[in-house]
């Protein structure tokens, strides 16, 4: 590099220099020194063929022209002289000079190093020039990316720091989408964190909550340069992957040997004050907590109060054993429901096969009842809900019609709607009978079906003994309706249900869902709608025969059906 004095007439400012474009500077601050002394400080330049291009200097070149105007003439200025053709070297000196003078404006920074790697300058090189480490470059990369409006915006002062810096991680098309609502005086452009979120779809998610190696991951990640984070671009990929490595934490719980894993529903919070301390050999659970920023907590060793004054009390009573149950029982409508549906579909049994109604007739008179009085059941339902899908049934249709029939061969009006009257006198029996005497014993028999199949116990014992040994099949009469998956609430067995249908991947890659999204995922399969696989005769354990909750949920059921096991061996 040669020292040399030229002409201010061959002096120019060049395509290089960072400022270059701008209006002319303020060089008020410089003109009185200029004045008195002329230019002491190098300008650097490099030939054009008979002129210079002035790479870095331009504010003494200016305050040069100014003095040369007022005075009429000026000596040559010095000028260290670069070699010819180095657009980057000259870029690279343009910016030392100033940054070394004066810090420049953030984004002409961000665009300055934008155009040294159009010159083939590479990250690396950048970072080792300027006395910078890599991150701080590809940051200054990333703003300089911006588009122009926005950029513009924010050297204007329009847009705060922590808003460029999440538009960053926007593409082209979300940037533009943004600034759409920025310059829309009726719109409203998110800022700040909110927009992060509006980025996003409102799910911002981090790459180091992730329980899966992230190799599994197949959807792009966008990388926050401004802080230590990369986010999932893909969330509903993340939330699959993440569900999977949350089901197989639980199940290498359970295999651990603690009493159960319990997953509550994203965003909610473990409550320490709700719950007692309690060790895994005493019955202790887990409870595994997943915010929606797809954060997990695993807390080890708890017990509801509820469930450790439960353990106490079996302790005082001297109890064996003291672990708590592993769910709480069954809700009632839930309960109700499955004992009403279970009932019709039993009936029908008893009507096509009359023989056994007549030993169960015969049962009831050996061995009263609680309903042997005479009287019918009264399909009591908890709700409307519950009423209205009993009574649109296709077993309770199917046994509507045969009670009127049945009716008809009694030669008695319907007008109690059963067969079998609540209340009478000998009279009336005496007629019954008079009327039974002139019917075939076909006829009798079926009589005695409708009578038993209608004052049968619902929820009782005998229920489901007639549906294991006739192996009844639900499915013939009964469909999962808008009530069952109403009722149906506890998560961990809507997640039962959905691996039933969808099978285990499916069932983990949602098992932090809500039990909502849960239910919405069978009702998809059992409709054959929103891409999922159509499953025809899909029944639920609940509703066979013989009864099996999923998990160890108590019910009056399971007490009816665990009360007669062993006692009626399946047979056709």
């Amino acid at each position: 590099m040669d020292l040399q004095h030229i002409d201010l007439s061959k002096l120019k400012v060049s395509p290089a220099n960072m400022r270059n474009g701008r209006k002319e500077p303020d060089v008020s601050d410089l003109l009185p020194s200029v004045r008195a002394r002329g230019i002491l400080q190098p300008l650097l330049v490099r030939p054009d063929g008979d002129a210079y291009e002035i790479v870095a200097g331009r504010r003494r070149y200016f305050a040069a022209k100014v003095v040369a105007a007022e005075q009429g003439s000026i000596e040559p200025l010095p000028c260290a002289v670069m070699a010819p053709g180095d657009d980057a070297a000259a870029l690279e000196a343009s910016l030392i000079e100033n940054v070394a003078r004066l810090a420049p404006d953030e984004m002409l920074l961000f665009e300055t190093f934008v155009r040294l790697t159009r010159e083939g300058k590479s990250v690396a090189e950048i970072a080792s020039t300027f006395g910078l480490d890599e991150r701080e470059v590809k940051q200054r990369l990333a703003l300089g990316n911006l588009l122009p409006k926005i950029r513009e915006a924010y050297r204007q002062g329009d847009i705060d720091s922590e808003s460029i810096r999440h538009l960053t991680l926007a593409t082209k098309a979300q940037q533009k989408g943004w600034l759409a609502l920025f310059e829309d005086p009726e719109g409203f452009a998110p800022t700040g964190y909110h927009l992060k979120q509006w980025l996003f779809g409102g799910q911002s998610i981090a790459t180091k909550v992730a329980l899966f190696p992230l190799d599994q991951y197949q959807g792009p990640i966008v990388a926050d340069l401004f802080g230590e984070d990369a986010y999932f671009a893909d969330p509903d990929q993340f939330w699959t992957l993440q569900n999977q490595a949350i089901a197989a934490k639980r199940d290498a719980l359970v295999e651990a040997g603690w009493s159960e894993v319990v997953i509550l529903e994203p965003g909610h919070s473990f409550a320490t004050w709700e719950h007692v301390k309690t060790p895994k050999k005493k019955g202790g659970k887990v409870f595994i907590t997943v915010s929606p920023r797809g954060e997990v907590e695993v807390h080890d060793g708890w017990l509801t109060m509820k469930e450790a004054r439960r353990n106490d009390k079996r302790k005082a009573s001297g109890e064996q054993g003291n672990k708590a149950k592993a769910q709480l029982p069954m809700s009632k409508g839930l309960q109700n429901y499955l004992e009403l549906h279970r009932h019709a579909v039993a009936r029908l049994a008893l009507l096509a096969n009359p023989g056994t109604a007549l030993r169960l007739l015969i049962a009831h008179a050996v061995a009263p009842s609680g309903h042997w009085h005479v009287k019918p059941e009264p399909q009591t339902a908890r709700g409307d809900a519950i009423r209205k899908s009993v009574a649109t049934s296709p077993a309770q249709q199917a046994f509507q019609a045969e009670r009127e029939q049945v009716a008809a061969l009694l030669d008695r009006p319907d007008d109690h709607g059963t067969v079998a009257w609540p209340s009478g006198d000998s009279d009336q029996t005496a007629a019954a009978f008079a009327r039974l005497l002139t019917l075939s014993d076909d006829e009798v028999l079926r009589v005695a079906a409708c009578v038993m199949a209608e004052t049968v116990a619902a929820g009782s014992p005998v229920v489901e003994a007639v549906g294991i040994h006739h192996r009844v099949d639900a499915r013939t009469h009964w469909q999962p309706d808008d009530a069952f998956f109403e009722l149906v609430r506890d998560r961990a067995t809507v997640n039962a249900m959905l691996a039933e249908i969808a099978g285990k991947e499916v069932a983990d890659g949602n098992v932090a869902e809500r039990a909502k999204t849960q239910k919405q995922i069978i009702r998809d399969h059992l409709a054959g709608t929103n891409g999922r696989t159509k499953i025809e005769g899909w029944l639920p354990s609940l509703m066979r025969f013989p009864f099996q909750a999923y998990g160890e949920q108590p019910s009056t059921i399971g007490e009816a059906s665990a009360a007669i096991a062993g006692l009626f061996p399946a047979s056709a």
